[in-house]
């Protein structure tokens, strides 16, 4: 199998195995969980993911599950995570290696891109729909869920067609239900349902609005249906009222086509969790029921929630409503944890020594990825990202190369270390967190001396202007590079020489962003003439020091 990568000189192939460099998973172990829902005794605490792992879908098979998330612009897209227990997962793969139209997707597309998915496993399969709200539907499917998958086939094409779910019905026939996004199709507020051919590549009939948001009292913005049977009934859960403010309704009927009746199952109440938002019903082989959700975070990103669900009189009693008997249930802060066999903890991974041949999968770029952006041979021990020319504008925000990763927990430190070879005036390289703002601590020559230097960019997605604070000309290498997060997504930098002392930088205090429908990330970059470079010896996320 071979990829191919747009080079600065015209189009180079790689093999398969440069690739992965880019894609495959490092096993670096955390020193520290900075945020572990498994509390050890039986129980857990929400969110079981407190990261970006935004409009979540989960299936099981056997005894495995698999989520899958949106992801919008960041490549490689369509994050797959594996857990046993509901509660601990681990990031496996991705079923997007790059995102297509590829001329689209080789500079950043903020907000665009992969939104809302559905997995689902059928006939020795598993199936990945997913929508892109400017071209349409498609799919991807795989006999692995750790991959390899298919490329991507345009299912329904068309703009603002989102949050596709699939059904194999009893009788063989296949459906489909997306919503709408009103920004591209000027509509929105209601459930589109269509039957496939057998294959699931192809509308044969289209049974139009199934649900209408519009007809119900207090409804808006009416989306990210997933739908369901069980017992004779066919059931669509979908969240409604918008993405912060909203809840989570489920409608059931007897017919596939409706008419559906429905009610509020999960609402915010007096609980701190705002939303709750769309997600995945699953069951266990004992028979228990469980719903997962995000619940919207600001710069955290979209976190996910699992709740216990229990029938009675073929509704679903979700979250406190399961022990409460409540119609309309809150989310749960702890539980006891599913009756499932015990799992090893295990976490999403965040740190990277790069000590590994490949990138580690918690890595993701703004942009379809370029073989010449980074080498993990040139230095072995070390990722070596080449320089890129910057955005004419001097905005990151805008710029494709940078190489970074989700926010891990509500509080954690961020530590890089890293040698740079700078060859001209302009070049710099650091530890970034980004969003609609952004901040990044590191190195920059300044009429040919390289500097310690902190870049402040409020309101980068509006072309503000940088806020430079030189703090002093370095000595020789290594420099060490921090960034502590605090409650609130305070950001407070410093740096170190020698990896003990860090020194502060910055008076103002910065606090990350979200970015457009993402939570806000941190990472590495380096940016300016060609044949410049910097070399990472590490990217360590750890528990903040009191």
């Amino acid at each position: 199998m071979l990829f191919y990568f747009h080079s600065v000189g015209g189009l180079a192939l790689v093999s398969l195995m440069s690739a992965n460099m880019l894609l495959a998973q490092s096993t670096l172990p955390l020193p520290a969980a900075v945020w572990q829902p498994d509390r050890m005794d039986g129980t857990y605490k929400n969110p079981v993911l407190h990261a970006d792992y935004s409009d979540p879908d989960v299936v099981r098979v056997g005894n495995d599950y698999w989520l899958v998330s949106s992801s919008f612009g960041q490549v490689p897209g369509l994050p797959i995570l594996h857990s046993r227990d509901l509660v601990n997962w681990e990031l496996v793969g991705h079923a997007l290696p790059r995102l297509t139209p590829e001329t689209i997707f080789n500079t950043p597309q903020h907000g665009k891109g992969v939104w809302a998915p559905s997995i689902r496993f059928h006939a020795g399969k598993y199936w990945i729909y997913y929508p892109d709200p400017d071209f349409g539907i498609y799919l991807v499917t795989a006999t692995d869920p750790r991959g390899p998958w298919s490329a991507p086939a345009l299912v329904k094409g068309g703009r603002g067609v989102i949050d596709p779910c699939p059904f194999w019905d009893d009788d063989g026939r296949v459906y489909l239900i997306h919503a709408w996004a009103a920004s591209r199709a000027n509509i929105k507020n209601v459930l589109t349902l269509h039957e496939l051919d057998a294959s699931g590549t192809k509308i044969i009939d289209d049974f139009g609005f199934v649900i209408n948001g519009g007809k119900l009292p207090g409804y808006t913005t009416l989306e990210g249906p997933k739908l369901y049977k069980r017992d004779g009934w066919y059931y669509v859960f979908a969240p409604a009222g918008g993405v912060a403010p909203g809840w989570q309704s489920v409608f059931r009927s007897r017919s596939i086509r409706g008419p559906y009746e429905g009610r509020i199952v999960l609402a915010q109440g007096a609980s701190p969790v705002n939303g709750p938002h769309q997600g995945a019903l699953v069951d266990t082989p004992s028979g228990q029921w469980w719903f997962l959700h995000f619940q919207d975070k600001g710069a955290y990103g979209r976190v996910v929630h699992l709740e216990p669900v229990v029938w009675h009189d073929d509704w679903p009693f979700v979250g406190t409503g399961a022990t409460t008997g409540a119609e309309k249930g809150e989310p749960v802060l702890t539980g006891k944890k599913p009756a499932l066999p015990v799992q090893t903890v295990a976490l999403p991974a965040t740190s990277d020594s790069f000590d590994s041949p490949v990138l580690g999968l918690q890595w993701q770029w703004q942009a379809n990825p370029r073989a010449d952006w980074l080498s993990l041979t040139a230095r072995p021990g070390f990722v070596r990202l080449f320089a890129q020319p910057e955005p004419k504008t001097g905005n990151l925000y805008d710029a494709p190369f940078l190489l970074m990763q989700k926010f891990p927990a509500p509080e954690f430190t961020v530590t890089a270390k890293l040698d740079f070879e700078a060859g001209a005036d302009g070049d710099s390289a650091g530890l970034i967190v980004f969003g609609y703002d952004y901040a990044w601590i590191g190195l920059r020559r300044i009429k040919s001396h390289v500097s310690v230097v902190l870049a402040v960019r409020r309101e980068a997605a509006k072309g503000a202007a940088e806020k430079l604070i030189v703090v002093q000309a370095t000595s020789a290498p290594p420099h060490y590079f921090r960034v502590t997060v605090r409650e609130g997504a305070r950001c407070d930098f410093s740096f170190s020489t020698d990896g003990k002392i860090f020194s502060p930088v910055g008076e103002e205090g910065f606090t990350a962003s979200v970015g457009r429908w993402v939570g806000a990330k941190a990472g590495l970059f380096v940016a300016g003439a060609p044949g410049s470079f910097a070399d990472f010896d590490s990217f360590e996320v750890t528990l903040v020091q009191p």
